[in-house]
């Protein structure tokens, strides 16, 4: 019987077919649109924003600031289409915010940045009250300082100090904001001020609210503060979810929860009366640098200023999930390509199903470094952990298939530095979990990086330099019980770590026992 008789077509065939399939459920069932009661319509206008006015390559640490005019003059047009009023933190570098705002007829809260460096301090509340006096039909009220005492800047007495000095030059209302336990630590400041500006975010709390609790939360917060400050009014000043990002226990980023959160409260605080302001108008990267790929993405908007239908219309956790599905289904061909013809029955089903599994995980974590990578090193970062998948890949596939020549001589150089790749597997897995044990607040959680690896070379153990592979394993594995108790049971993303980290060491552990080839 000819070779081309014996390959197994039609389940070659059907294998391919559930590949591809798998492919696209899992693509389209992370970006289907969900469909939601619309927040902001034209005809119905929201309350307020927080804005800040860089652009998608700017930060408040650059030195010096240089704000776009044309930028600020678009955000304004854009954000008076859905709101009826903005809120700043800072009044450097936009004295032509006024202005703006009064030509589309929106209102605004200007902040004042309080830190503790005083001479900074004293710049920025000259600027407030010089705002405030030269455009009272625009500025409604200011806000002095924002999570000063949260940051142990200022103490309650000096910001009720400075919070005295405005309120003796100006005519319009007088507050400071804060995370709302920072009001109930230090109720000396209440008095001073017109009324109270909380900040409400379930997703940063110490015990962290999921999607189906959150807004129950922040109502039961809301009643406690208007319970116990009244007849001082209360401002909502914060209140958000975040798009990207780590898991926190139950509390999950995504675009539809962002969505389900927003629309939620913008609907229960209409109801009830309440005032509010949400966070933020756009999508602002600099953030990552201090709070991980999660603080980049608060926004109503992306950095690019388009539209992430979080507040109107159907909404997608992935709208480029066709994309995604392309890229998956081109790395899934590119490996049966590189394999060729099966070598059995049992190779013709199992091989569609790894270039599917290799397709999946790369783009995956393609997508999350995409995410998540912010400068250069994590970036070579990133393609490291990527050619480490490819090289994965390759070595499985072409173990499946049946080799000609050149087949056969990247094989045996595939198969010669496996120890190697594994090792490499072991070394970012062991970095990984260091970072989610030690400092996990900010990090995400990796596990499409190293599925791959830990899978391939857990079902195929290779040789390796067995101290440094002994030692990978011992420390990934002590790291799995303390990142869980951390996370909590409740956090998926966790507990998909976990799982990916316990093949990586069970794949560390199998390879022990791999005697390593000798030249005679």
């Amino acid at each position: 019987m000819s070779a081309i008789a014996r390959f197994p077509v039609a389940a070659y065939l059907f294998s391919c077919l559930l590949g591809l399939l798998a492919l696209t459920g899992l693509w389209y069932g992370i970006g289907q649109p969900v469909q939601l009661a619309d927040a902001a319509t034209p005809t119905h206008k929201l309350q307020c924003a927080s804005y800040t006015p860089f652009d998608k390559d700017q930060s408040p640490f650059d030195q010096p600031i240089n704000l776009r005019p044309e930028r600020m003059a678009a955000d304004v047009a854009l954000l008076a289409e859905r709101f009826e009023c903005l809120r700043t933190y800072s009044v450097t570098g936009l004295e032509a915010l006024p202005e703006l705002a009064r030509k589309h007829g929106l209102k605004l809260i200007v902040g004042a940045w309080v830190s503790r460096n005083p001479q900074d301090t004293a710049v920025e509340i000259d600027g407030l009250i010089k705002i405030a006096n030269a455009y009272p039909d625009v500025i409604d009220a200011v806000i002095v300082g924002n999570e000063a005492l949260l940051r142990k800047e200022v103490t309650p007495q000096q910001l009720v100090a400075l919070i005295k000095r405005v309120k003796s030059h100006i005519a319009q209302p007088v507050t400071y904001a804060d995370v709302w336990e920072f009001w109930l630590k230090h109720p000396e400041v209440a008095p001073a001020v017109d009324f109270l500006t909380i900040h409400l975010l379930p997703y940063w709390e110490d015990d962290p609210a999921g999607i189906d609790t959150a807004l129950a939360e922040v109502a039961q917060v809301r009643q406690v503060f208007g319970n116990n400050f009244a007849p001082k009014d209360i401002l909502i000043g914060e209140t958000g979810w975040p798009s990207e990002g780590r898991q926190r226990e139950t509390a999950l980023p995504s675009r539809v929860n962002q969505a389900k959160f927003i629309r939620g409260f913008v609907a229960m605080a209409e109801q009830n009366g309440w005032r509010y302001n949400l966070i933020e108008a756009f999508d602002q990267p600099w953030k990552r640098v201090s709070e991980g790929a999660v603080g980049g993405y608060w926004g109503l908007y992306d950095a690019d200023r388009q539209d992430k239908s979080i507040l109107a219309g159907s909404v997608s956790n992935l709208p480029l999930w066709s994309f995604w599905l392309a890229v998956s289904g081109l790395i899934f061909v590119a490996t049966l390509l590189l394999a060729g013809r099966p070598s059995s029955t049992r190779t013709a089903l199992l091989l569609p199903l790894l270039a599917a599994l290799g397709a999946a995980c790369i783009a995956l974590w393609s997508e999350l470094a995409w995410v998540t990578s912010r400068f250069a090193g994590e970036w070579l970062w990133a393609a490291a952990l990527l050619g480490l998948n490819l090289l994965a890949l390759s070595h499985a596939a072409l173990a499946l298939a049946a080799k000609t020549a050149w087949r056969a001589r990247l094989f045996t150089w595939l198969d010669a530095h496996a120890g190697w790749w594994l090792v490499a597997a072991g070394f970012a897995g062991a970095v990984l979990m260091l970072g989610l044990v030690m400092d996990a607040r900010y990090r995400s959680f990796p596990s499409a990086a190293l599925l791959l690896p830990a899978l391939v070379y857990l079902c195929r153990p290779v040789a390796g330099p067995r101290r440094e592979i002994a030692v990978l394993a011992l420390l990934i594995g002590a790291g799995i019980l303390p990142q869980l108790y951390q996370e909590t049971l409740s956090n998926l993303q966790a507990l998909g770590w976990a799982l990916t980290s316990a093949l990586l060491v069970g794949a560390l552990w199998r390879s022990l026992r791999v005697k390593p080839a000798y030249n005679a």
